[in-house]
């Protein structure tokens, strides 16, 4: 029998009925409506289909499985998280800079990046980060494909850090876009989805100038922050884009917010310690 971890995964794409129950809903207002114009029948089932398509383009919604995007107000804190890496052009230089900082992230990996820079991985998790699983190959369209597609994805990636001693349980889907059948999948792998709650518009780093102002902006207590560890492209360059991520540090600090890890934040693991751990919970 596996026993459970005291902070196990998000809840089962089972417990959530936000979809199924709106497009029951949907079904009882059309068939409602029907009585009175059949016309106006149409209404309630094209307004849930709209909704079905426009629901994985929002990273916080809920609607096909569940999606931590946040954690609580109340802790006066936040998560710094970063996406596509690693990449000797900028992750050496972004894990000075938050040492410098004292301050834990969460990397969101490419397996194919993970593989080709191991040491990489190796350095951000002895600095104390974290790592999720960000796909292998980073397809911007994975969720149009098959299930077993997006499983393999996943599952390439988590093969390729478990070999290196790293058990995620965090994933992040390209670009935050989600699907029907992701929920399953996560499910069949062990794993939940974290997405985000505030972002800079960087465009993978195509982007980076006034980053930080984008950021501070907006930004709350209990927000979880997505930035890229990648190189700058477009015409910047690394220096700025270091600065960029300085301020961000430095003016989340002035708002009088914490930074901590994802995992207190959001009050669940990100990444097993080992293969006995990771067991446990999934």
């Amino acid at each position: 029998m596996k026993h459970r971890s005291p902070n196990p995964p998000a809840p089962s794409s089972k417990q959530i009925v936000r979809a199924k129950a709106l497009g029951i809903g949907a079904i009882g207002l059309s068939l409602l409506a029907a009585l009175f114009h059949p016309l106006a029948a149409v209404l309630p089932l094209l307004l849930f289909l709209i909704l079905c398509f426009t629901a994985p383009l929002l990273p916080g919604f809920s609607f096909f499985l569940p999606i931590i995007c946040r954690g609580p107000s109340e802790k006066q804190a936040v998560a710094l998280t970063f996406d596509d890496g690693p990449n000797p052009l900028s992750t050496p230089q972004l894990l000075d800079l938050l040492a410098g900082h004292r301050v834990t992230a969460t990397f969101f990996v490419n397996g194919r990046r993970a593989e080709q820079f191991p040491d990489l991985i190796r350095r951000m998790v002895s600095q104390g980060h974290t790592i999720g699983n960000h796909t292998y190959s980073h397809d911007n369209l994975i969720m149009l494909k098959g299930a077993p597609s997006l499983k393999r994805e996943i599952e390439k990636t988590q093969h390729v850090l478990h070999d290196m001693g790293v058990y995620p349980l965090a994933f992040r889907p390209p670009v935050g876009v989600t699907s029907p059948k992701l929920g399953p999948v996560l499910e069949q792998v062990g794993m939940y989805a974290v997405n985000f709650s505030r972002r800079a518009g960087d465009r993978g780093n195509r982007r980076i100038h006034d980053l930080s102002d984008r950021i501070l902006g907006k930004l709350r207590a209990g927000d979880i922050i997505m930035l890229h560890d990648i190189p700058p492209r477009n015409g910047g360059t690394r220096e700025e884009w270091l600065k960029e991520v300085d301020g961000t540090i430095t003016g989340i600090r002035k708002k009088n917010l914490e930074i901590i890890p994802l995992a207190d934040l959001i009050g669940r693991p990100v990444m097993a310690e080992d293969t006995k751990q990771y067991q446990s919970v999934v």
